[in-house]
């Protein structure tokens, strides 16, 4: 750990008691959960170069912001007010050794283990904003610090609480939500890592228990505490959204059990119902609260019920208008909500709104625009007079990076719009569905019939006009594209042997793609998953690992390899990689 400088801070006459700036800073939060936004702010930034918690709540709202912004003037903000909230929480730490030594050697206030918690939860947002903002190799390491030394303090925070059970002041319960906070946070995160990223870690000290951080992170969200609302808001993201886009939420149900209105062993419902039994407290305390609306209306989503959702992310909307960030939030589920209804109009709409307000990712949102006119008639009228040929040229210009990079879904969109270049381009033939597979959206549809049966019907339409089309070099690579999406609305209806045909037929036709290499990996994969879902053990770990260790350098490879690592981790076979991968 850093070693202070300064003595501890002391109480005096304008310095407020710990146990006050926890009570306002609670107050402040529920301001905050309550859409009073500017409210809260102010009653945080009072007190801000005072108080390390005034300090780390108002710079963590601020660092909030700034990531659904995207302005770079609000990242450098953002860091610049962590990083004098860290200074704050420095003057209130014991000054040096480590936490064993310090308690063994000394009395060991209150005030300074929380000062503890709130220095490695100021070093881990500083991390986060220094990968964002900066693309040198420098920062990069500066930002790797960080984080080993916020993971070290949460490690010893956590083995003293343990090993002093006694040592509890009368504001313990924040103390320990604070280390609840990094210690899930933490072994969360690294356990979602494949195996060969896991090792290089494990080297340098991590390591990661999915089942005890999301335990450690449940704890610190139903007690009554400061960081209830990180760790909710971190297991809302887990169950809502990791868990099926890196593929560790299990299968749904195939539709002949939904049917019987019964649910299969090992379907997706465990993260729904934890993400429920979660929200519901949330819900009844803040009815309107805009964050909240978000994810109720997200598991709705998850569970099929694509107009509950419609609903309550239009709420989240209405709900507030000082933070228009989280809108955008909103638009981009209900764009996914009307393409899962085939309603491409209103999905174009809401891609157009985020293409014009967020600075998130505008080449995604302008391929967005593109793709969805382009699943319109081609005589129908297009919205605004825009064409997506124009837009689908657009997409490169619109090229950025984070954390040094391109992300992998701008890199794949820019790829896939070259064929728009010529001056007669070839037209992509479904390529809302391709990205929405790359979002895992055929999960989403699985739980209603309709909604499967008429991506069904889209894609056998798109299929016919491409074989009465001539022959072009892309034409095979767009017919095994429409064969392993119509598999996955086969095994959608529990139709496995058609859809176990689609997934073979691509497969067979590797050698002859030309462009679009990712859909063989992707497709042993489903192809795996299915054979999980129909018994086959061991044919599903040979395809996995055959996936796994096979093919590198392809379209959305990290995504891909996660998913695979997750099926691999639930049937408990080998999951040490070869070689190495590219990080999401």
């Amino acid at each position: 750990m850093s070693n202070g400088r300064d003595a501890p801070v002391a109480a005096g006459p304008t310095q407020p008691s710990l146990q006050a700036c926890l009570e306002e800073c609670m107050e402040a939060l529920d301001l905050f959960l309550n859409n009073h936004f500017n409210e809260s702010l102010d009653k945080l930034k009072l007190r801000s170069k005072e108080s390390m918690y005034h300090a780390l709540i108002y710079a963590t709202v601020l660092e909030m912001q700034a990531m659904m912004t995207f302005q770079q003037e609000d990242l450098v903000s953002a860091g610049n007010t962590m990083k004098s909230a860290q200074e704050v929480c420095q003057r209130f730490r014991k000054r040096s050794g480590s936490l064993a030594s310090r308690a063994a050697d000394d009395d060991l206030s209150e005030e300074e283990l929380h000062a503890e918690a709130c220095y490695a939860e100021c070093l881990i947002q500083r991390a986060a904003l220094t990968f964002l903002q900066d693309e040198n190799m420098v920062s990069f390491i500066k930002g790797g610090i960080k984080v080993r030394s916020s993971y070290l303090i949460y490690k010893e925070l956590h083995s003293f609480i343990e090993s002093h059970s006694s040592f509890k002041g009368p504001n313990h319960k924040h103390l320990e939500g604070g280390v609840a906070f990094g210690i899930g946070a933490f072994n969360l995160t690294l356990s979602l890592f494949p195996a060969r990223i896991l090792k290089v870690l494990e080297f340098a000290g991590f390591s990661g228990d999915k089942e005890y951080g999301l335990c450690r992170l449940h704890q610190g969200a139903t007690s009554h505490n400061l960081r209830s609302m990180l760790c909710a808001l971190l297991l809302l993201c887990y169950y809502t959204f990791l868990s099926f886009i890196l593929g560790n939420a299990r299968s749904p149900p195939p539709a002949s059990l939904l049917a019987n209105n019964t649910h299969a062993p090992g379907t997706g419902e465990g993260d729904v119902a934890d993400a429920e039994k979660l929200l519901k407290p949330f819900r009844l305390r803040y009815p309107h609260g805009a964050i909240f609306l978000f994810f109720a209306g997200r598991v709705e989503e998850i569970k099929g019920n694509v107009d509950e959702a419609v609903a309550l992310f239009e709420d989240g909307c209405k709900a507030q208008q000082a933070w228009k960030q989280f809108h955008h939030m909103c638009y981009w589920e209900l764009m996914w909500c009307f393409t899962y209804k085939r309603h491409w109009k209103m999905a174009y709409f809401y891609a157009d709104l985020l293409s014009q307000e967020s600075r998130w990712s505008k080449a995604m949102y302008v391929y967005m625009k593109a793709a969805c006119l382009s699943m319109l008639p081609e005589r129908e009228a297009r919205p605004f007079g825009e064409n997506e040929v124009d837009l689908f040229r657009q997409v490169p210009t619109f090229k950025q990076k984070i954390a040094g990079k391109s992300p992998p879904t701008e890199k794949f969109a820019i790829r896939k719009a070259r064929r728009y270049r010529a001056s007669k381009p070839v037209r992509l033939p479904v390529p809302v569905l391709e990205m929405m597979y790359m979002w895992n959206g055929f999960s989403m549809i699985s739980k209603q019939r309709e909604l499967t049966e008429g991506m069904l019907d889209t894609l056998l339409e798109a299929e016919r006009t491409l074989q009465a089309a001539a022959e072009n070099e892309y034409t095979l690579d767009d017919s095994c594209l429409l064969l392993l999406l119509k598999g996955l609305c086969l095994k959608n209806q529990s139709r496995m042997q058609a859809a176990e045909q689609c997934f073979l037929q691509v497969y067979s036709s590797e050698k002859k793609l030309k462009f679009d290499h990712y859909l063989i990996p992707n497709t042993l994969l489903e192809l795996g998953l299915l054979y999980i879902d129909t018994g086959r053990r061991e044919q599903a770990v040979k395809l996995l690992q055959k996936a796994k260790n096979n093919y590198k350098e392809y379209s959305m490879e990290s995504r891909t390899q996660f998913r695979i690592h997750a099926a691999l981790c639930k049937l408990k076979a080998d999951t040490s990689d070869q070689d190495e991968i590219t990080v999401l």
